[in-house]
């Protein structure tokens, strides 16, 4: 077989990965890789195949990563397993875990059509009223998310006996022990109180754990055509995607956090009332604990972002443009988890 490549990008070894794909997919030499979007984890790709077709390849990021962290064959079932209830999530082509092809797991899906809304630039090219209807679809797809059938899907097992809320804390505390590189004692309390308020846990739904609108793709109406970014998904507190969200929609609306430039601010974007008010009424579910999740998305996100700055510090190369700026947001993110706390009553 007569396969070559037409460009290559760091992470890829282009030769050995176009041979592989050539044979597990129907795309066709030669085939070129882009990396793409914002992403700060794992390291994604657009490929282009000789007949102009398109998909997209994830992988993790260079170096050494965290145990447990960034693994492919379980993000790849989980998207793979959402696709067949219907979920809007890529179509998924193909995993490959020999590390002989490119040094790491990888996995290859569709490339949904649309676009994804990060800078200012990507926001002003869509219509005002379809800004409008991009709000408040996360709300609307965040509640049809949570329907989803996990036991039909083969993600039953996502479920655990344990609350979601305590698994997280811990999992998150751990995190925060191997990937740190400064002292800051207020991530130690921050968790300490959050773990003395968790709210009630009566049902488990599927969480994606990173649900921010730069993770949708939207269409040209503002409607979502895919979600993306499955790596953190789990089951849990129907409303702990929704307080991320909306942690992320204020962050979306400055410059000085981890978005480059003030988005959500911007004519026909809906305020973060009316994104819970989309998710209630779809939904039909109370959203009383929704503050608790604003300042745990904020302790959270804290953490992934000082693992980004890690990751950065160890090789500048996994991180996308921003990525030499993360390590200073750590400690607002802190400030306004504190902030948060407080609005909370934590």
């Amino acid at each position: 077989m007569n396969v070559s490549s037409k460009g290559t990008a760091l992470g890829i070894e282009a030769a050995r990965v176009s041979e592989w794909l050539a044979g597990a997919t129907e795309l066709e030499p030669p085939l070129s890789y882009a990396r793409i979007g914002n992403g700060q984890s794992n390291l994604t790709y657009r490929v282009v195949d000789a007949c102009g077709r398109r998909a997209v390849l994830r992988r993790p990021p260079l170096g050494a990563v965290l145990e447990s962290a960034h693994d492919m064959a379980r993000e790849y079932r989980i998207v793979s397993g959402l696709s067949r209830v219907g979920a809007p999530v890529p179509a998924t082509l193909a995993l490959c875990n020999d590390l002989e092809v490119t040094g790491a797991p990888f996995y290859v899906m569709e490339l949904v059509d649309g676009a994804i809304v990060y800078t200012d630039v990507d926001a002003l090219a869509l219509p005002v009223d379809a800004r409008r209807t991009a709000g408040l679809e996360m709300g609307r797809t965040l509640a049809r998310l949570q329907d989803a059938d996990l036991a039909a899907a083969g993600l039953g097992d996502l479920r655990r006996s344990t609350p979601y809320t305590a698994r997280q804390l811990r999992r998150w505390r751990g995190q925060w022990e191997a990937s740190r590189t400064r002292e800051l004692p207020a991530v130690d309390e921050l968790a300490d109180r959050l773990e003395a308020a968790m709210p009630p846990e009566h049902e488990q739904v599927l969480v994606h754990g990173d649900y921010r609108l730069d993770n949708l793709v939207v269409r040209d109406d503002g409607t979502t055509a895919a979600v993306l970014d499955w790596e953190l998904c789990s089951a849990g507190h129907p409303l702990a995607d929704v307080g991320l969200a909306l942690a992320y929609w204020q962050m979306a609306a400055r410059d000085d956090i981890l978005f480059d430039h003030a988005v959500t601010v911007l004519p026909g974007f809906p305020a973060p009332d009316e994104i819970v008010g989309a998710y209630t009424e779809f939904s039909g579910r109370d959203a009383a604990a929704v503050p608790y999740f604003v300042a745990f998305a904020y302790w959270k996100v804290a953490i992934i972002v000082e693992g980004v700055h890690r990751r950065w510090l160890g090789n500048p190369a996994n991180g996308a443009e921003s990525a030499s700026r993360v390590g200073a947001t750590v400690p607002r993110l802190i400030a306004l988890a504190l902030d948060a706390a407080a609005a909370a009553g934590i």
